[in-house]
């Protein structure tokens, strides 16, 4: 597979690492071999899980609570089994500088992460088929647990242990973003900027996603997947014919539809945005609430556009972030010709423009090579010198982890790219882009092998390895737009839309242009989706949403929001967040006010649309008016890293070339 850079969401990184990682799977299945002493906890202190009558059967999250396979006779005992009654391994929230801890409870006053399940209906429309889908379902429940001896608190709006009043549903985007891992990254920080810290949130991962079963992966290890990528993902600029390459693609597209239908027969027609917005429904109905609060961010606005018209009546207070507008889905590759908006705008007056603005202190780029100060246009004509040099020679690297290496076109292309959804990373790629143009490729050489590879040789196989869901993206995008006729002169068509997007976004053409070529073969294995939504989005629902777009956004370009809107009129209200990166990640406190009104209190603007602008401009992140930098500043390769991390929350294809 190649950089696949799908709409996919994006939330402020909150430094809460996922408990559900490799390391803390492998520690629990070695110690289980080597009889290592674990502390004995005879009963739990906070009484026993799941509770009664628990629809989504929640017990506290450990690195072992993944849900039951569907092959599981018992998978209601198997899962209560994985419940551990000692607390010190549950997966807390983090504590503040406002928790008592009473009675040395070193968990008074936590949040605690809740992992459980929901089982769902395969197909929707064919009540005589008794397949399931099992969503993974991670909460983060704000008032922590009531251990079993603590008397009732009458005086406390949300008793230790209670359900808040609402609960936001997140979804990060994709298609094939992880719900569940977009909850341990971000849920703290979600409730505190929507809710100030008073509902609870929870993610799930769509049908086809990383712990919901069934998961799609149509390879059998990581390593597979790797190995082909590398001849099938390089961009149009790199070949001197170009044909041959799109035959190359073409190819490895139809034997890897052809491999997802040998490994997972006909799942693929029951993948639609349509069947996610019904499991969305059947969550929202498993949560006991009469309408949905939600916050979804780039293809979740795609989910909640189309969740929203299909069940108007069960519409809560609902934000739609980063917006799609789900009408071009429905075309020949519209889900990757219709986003090429923003990209060279967001590079040219964002890390570009921005870095000058900025000065040599805080941008690398900016540094004058004479004496006079670096312009825009000579900058960009420099940049512009450096990444075309690659098309001829890559230049070549070493990494210690890996050994030689290459930075290429493609792959330095695709790391600008996916730089531009979160401008926290500019400093650090503009540090890189500065030593490559000097001669130093060691930090590009690291940059990029952080990005190439999923899997790692570096770490032993775990006790069951199991490939990632990264197929899932393509089969939503295909099953979206199956009705739209296939061109009559074949590749020549297809040759045509690659040579045209790539000239109209020579930052974002390629990928964009890989996320949509699959589909040229997806009727070849698959007859008509079970359901795709083909309705107006202009149903009257029980509450307006709330929209908002951005105006630098490489991946939902601000005319998806303004074209929303238009079509939902009154049930819509639109923030243009002046910002960059991919959905509202540049901090407004105009923004944020105005979603936490919303959320809170069901306060929505008056005017069909408002703009707000973002708090701080790139390259000057905590630094103050006196120009003083109040945040420690970061190791390039480290913020490379948690920019990298974030990506793999959305959606692990981005980090394919």
């Amino acid at each position: 597979m190649l950089v696949v850079i799908a709409l996919v969401g994006l939330a402020a990184f909150y430094n809460h690492l996922p408990r559900l990682s490799y390391d803390g799977i492998r520690e629990q299945y070695y110690d289980g071999l080597t009889d290592r002493a674990i502390r004995p906890y005879a009963h739990s202190p906070y009484g026993q899980f799941p509770r009664p009558n628990d629809s989504f059967r929640f017990i506290p999250c450990t690195n072992t609570t993944i849900p039951p396979p569907l092959d599981d006779a018992e998978p209601g005992r198997t899962w209560a089994r994985l419940f551990d009654v000692n607390p010190e391994h549950w997966s807390w929230g983090n504590t503040t500088t406002e928790q008592n801890v009473q009675e040395g409870d070193p968990y008074w006053g936590r949040g605690i992460y809740l992992c459980g399940y929901l089982d769902v209906p395969l197909d929707y429309t064919n009540k005589s088929d008794s397949r399931i889908v099992r969503l993974a379902v991670t909460k983060y429940q704000v008032s922590g647990l009531a251990r079993a001896t603590m008397p009732h608190d009458t005086h406390t709006r949300y008793p230790p242990g209670s359900k808040s009043e609402r609960t936001i549903v997140i979804e990060p985007g994709g298609p094939g973003g992880s719900g569940t891992s977009y909850a341990w990254r971000a849920a703290e920080d979600i409730t505190k900027r929507l809710s100030d810290g008073e509902f609870d949130v929870l993610g799930w991962d769509p049908r086809g996603v990383n712990a919901t079963s069934p998961a799609i992966a149509c390879f059998p290890y990581d390593a597979d997947r790797d190995r082909w990528s590398m001849l099938t993902g390089q961009y149009r600029e790199v070949f001197a014919s170009p044909k041959a390459q799109l035959e190359l693609a073409d190819a490895m597209n139809d034997a890897i539809f052809r491999a997802c239908w040998e490994r997972h027969g006909d799942l693929a027609r029951f993948v639609t945005t349509a069947f996610v917005a019904r499991d969305m429904e059947e969550i929202r109905k498993a949560l006991g609430e009469d309408e949905l609060t939600g916050y979804l961010v780039s293809y979740g606005t795609g989910i909640g556009q189309t969740w929203a018209n299909m069940f108007p009546d069960s519409v809560g207070r609902v934000i739609l972030d980063g917006t799609e507008y789900v009408r071009d889905h429905r075309l020949l590759g519209g889900f990757g010709w219709t986003a090429l908006d923003n990209a060279t705008d967001a590079w040219h007056d964002g890390f570009l423009g921005e870095c000058l603005n900025a000065g040599p202190e805080h941008c690398a780029l900016s540094q004058s090579r004479g004496r006079d100060p670096v312009t825009l246009e000579e900058l960009e004509g420099r940049m512009h010198e450096l990444v075309s040099s690659l098309i001829q020679r890559p230049v070549p690297g070493y990494v210690e982890p890996s050994g030689p290496s290459l930075v290429t076109y493609s792959a330095l292309v695709s790391a600008i790219y996916s730089s531009l959804y979160n401008a926290r990373s500019w400093p650090a790629l503009a540090q890189m882009l500065f030593e490559l143009e000097a001669g130093n490729s060691t930090l590009a050489s690291a940059f990029l092998d952080r990005t190439a590879w999923e899997y790692d040789p570096t770490l032993p196989s775990p006790p069951s390895p199991k490939p990632s869901t990264d197929e899932l993206g393509a089969l939503v995008i295909c099953a979206d737009s199956y009705d739209a006729p296939l061109p009559p002169d074949g590749l020549v068509w297809w040759g045509s839309l690659w040579a045209n997007m790539t000239a109209q976004a020579w930052i974002s053409g390629n990928s964009r242009f890989f996320n949509v070529f699959p589909c040229q073969h997806f009727q070849t294995y698959w007859p008509k989706p079970a359901e795709v939504y083909r309705g107006d989005l202009n149903h009257t629902l029980k509450n307006p949403v709330l929209l908002i777009a951005e105006t630098y956004d490489p991946a939902t370009p601000l005319r998806n929001g303004r074209r929303l809107a238009a079509e939902m009129g009154s049930n819509a209200r639109l923030i243009v967040h002046h910002g960059y990166g991919h959905s509202s990640r540049d901090k407004s406190t105009c923004t944020d006010s105005t979603a936490k009104a919303f959320i809170l209190s069901g306060i929505i603007p008056e005017e069909p649309e408002i703009a707000c602008f973002s708090d701080e401009k790139p390259y000057l992140y905590g630094v103050n008016a006196a120009g003083v930098r109040t945040e420690a500043t970061q190791d390039p390769i480290q913020a490379w890293r948690e920019h990298i991390q974030e990506l793999e929350i959305w959606n692990p294809r981005l980090l394919i070339w």
